[in-house]
């Protein structure tokens, strides 16, 4: 399997949506919102991230710094595509988000799934 891990850019936001869609995670209407932030304030410390498998985006991570702490931050969403998962893709997204936080001097990662019954399976991984 050809993939890679990187930023999510706006050409990807079409097939985000669809990622989410396909797992569950939350109204994928919300994201053009919720994303907002990240593509127009280079401030904004807030990390989203795809791994890209043959050209296209298939897994969606956001995490962020947990407010009012130091290298604390909160995995808030990850989920792949349906028809990809079980191939490993969410465990190597997992790997590289750990990774670029040790590189930024994390020290805690929050990863917290809703109680809804739509996310047994995150829950479990």
């Amino acid at each position: 399997m050809n993939e890679k891990i990187r930023p999510v850019s706006q050409a990807d936001l079409d097939q985000i949506k669809r990622v989410i869609d396909s797992s569950g995670l939350f109204p994928s209407e919300n994201l053009d919102e919720m994303i907002s932030d990240y593509f127009n304030n280079s401030e904004t410390e807030d990390i989203w991230f795809t791994c890209i498998v043959n050209n296209t985006p298939t897994a969606i991570g956001y995490c962020v710094p947990e407010k009012l702490t130091e290298g604390t931050y909160n995995l808030l969403a990850i989920g792949v595509l349906k028809e990809s998962q079980g191939k490993g893709i969410a465990s190597e997204m997992m790997k590289h988000i750990e990774h670029l936080l040790k590189q930024k001097g994390g020290r805690i990662l929050i990863v917290e799934t809703s109680s809804d019954d739509a996310q047994i399976a995150a829950r479990n991984f």
